[in-house]
């Protein structure tokens, strides 16, 4: 399969064909997402095994466990750190941190935790604000072996001096080593911080609302799907947050011409925050 040379018919079944077996097998759903990322992907998932074809790496993935794994996490792509975009962090801590501490309890879905880093940045930032010991965080990703090492809260050692910059860039109040154990290759977050996070698996191309929000992350994840799949997952945060809660978007994601724009106020800044209104 050429991408510089364009997609043929032929290879646009046979990608087709591979998401659908991976939907049959897994039961995630890829056929949503934009068409030149997927390709991508899945060119990328030819290059890492030994199919010379789509048609070949559907058949390795029926009778390989393992390799169905390796091509589903490919196909799923995720790309994090901690504190990314350290701008979103400092005005979340600075706009919507004073809001929060009116809540008695708190409820906040990071939708796409990816390996992780996300979440535990913001349990961070919430246990400096003094309110991390009554929230409850819920971490979803759609993939089992994905979420498996969100939950392990294990990072190379070689990524600490990245994620301390973009930690004191957010407005980080200690020293960022504090939240962390080292040996001489891995960085393990500290216990104190899993304490209140669920890790759950979620799909959201195809599963619903599973409780109220006062604040939903879901960044950097709608960037690969299709118009009609942000769509649907726009109307599933709007369902998923309460009235005057907080959403959160990546910074090449927007409300903009979605069917819930009105809904929301933007938050004064650069950042992609907004506030349900309606």
């Amino acid at each position: 399969m050429d991408l510089d040379a364009g997609l043929s018919a032929e290879d646009a079944a046979a990608v087709d064909g591979l998401l659908h077996t991976v939907l049959e097998l897994t039961g995630m759903d890829f056929r949503g997402y934009a068409r030149a990322a997927l390709y991508r992907r899945v060119q990328r998932a030819l290059l890492d095994t030994a199919a010379t074809s789509v048609a070949m790496l559907i058949e390795q993935i029926r009778h390989d466990e393992a390799l169905l794994t390796r091509v589903s996490r490919t196909l799923t792509l995720s790309v994090t750190s901690m504190f990314r975009d350290p701008g979103f962090f400092l005005q979340f801590r600075d706009q919507v941190v004073p809001i929060l501490r009116t809540h008695p309890f708190l409820r906040i879905w990071v939708a796409g935790c990816a390996t992780g880093q996300e979440v535990y940045s913001l349990a961070i930032l919430l246990h400096e604000a003094g309110l991390y010991e009554r929230a409850r965080l819920y971490a979803t990703e759609l993939q089992s072996s994905i979420l498996e090492q969100a939950s392990s809260a294990i990072y190379p050692l070689s990524v600490m001096q990245e994620y301390t910059r973009n930690y004191q860039a957010a407005g980080g109040a200690a020293s960022f080593s504090d939240y962390y154990t080292a040996d001489a290759s891995a960085a393990i977050m500290r216990p104190f911080l899993r304490a209140n996070i669920v890790f759950a698996l979620h799909n959201l191309v195809s599963d619903g609302s599973f409780n109220e929000f006062q604040v939903i992350f879901c960044r950097n994840v709608m960037i690969y799907f299709s118009r009609p799949l942000q769509a649907r997952v726009h109307q599933l945060l709007y369902e998923s947050l309460m009235i005057w809660g907080y959403l959160g978007l990546g910074r090449s994601e927007t409300l903009r011409f979605s069917a819930r724009e009105s809904c929301y106020e933007p938050l004064e800044g650069r950042e992609r925050l907004y506030r349900k209104v309606l």
